[in-house]
């Protein structure tokens, strides 16, 4: 089924802002600097994935799940998207490590 999984991707990306959004993890405090981390990471590997797919590493394989646009050769319309909600997913992920180790430290801190 064309699509699906552009389709898992944004709706895997809505589940994680959603997330981000109820606990305040990195978008609510820092939109800006959110957005910029995001956009770096995307293109850093967007980059990385250009240099794979001109020395012939990265090949883009055959599959009724993608929605059938290439931006380049063997770079699908996904890629980015996967991109963005792989940087957006570590930046929160980091956060809420970071808040959690944050408050464990502070429950245990006797003053």
């Amino acid at each position: 089924m064309p699509g699906i999984y552009l389709a898992a991707l944004i709706v895997s990306f809505a589940g994680i802002a959603i997330l981000d959004a109820r606990f305040r993890l990195v978008f609510a405090d820092a939109p800006i600097r959110t957005i910029a981390a995001t956009l770096i990471g995307v293109g850093f590997f967007l980059v990385w994935d250009a240099a794979g797919i001109i020395n012939e590493i990265f090949l883009k394989g055959e599959s009724t799940l993608f929605i059938g646009v290439d931006l380049a050769p063997d770079l699908p319309l996904e890629e980015p998207v996967f991109l963005a909600f792989l940087c957006y997913l570590s930046l929160v992920v980091w956060s809420a490590v970071m808040r959690a180790l944050e408050r464990r430290s502070r429950a245990g801190d006797p003053s």
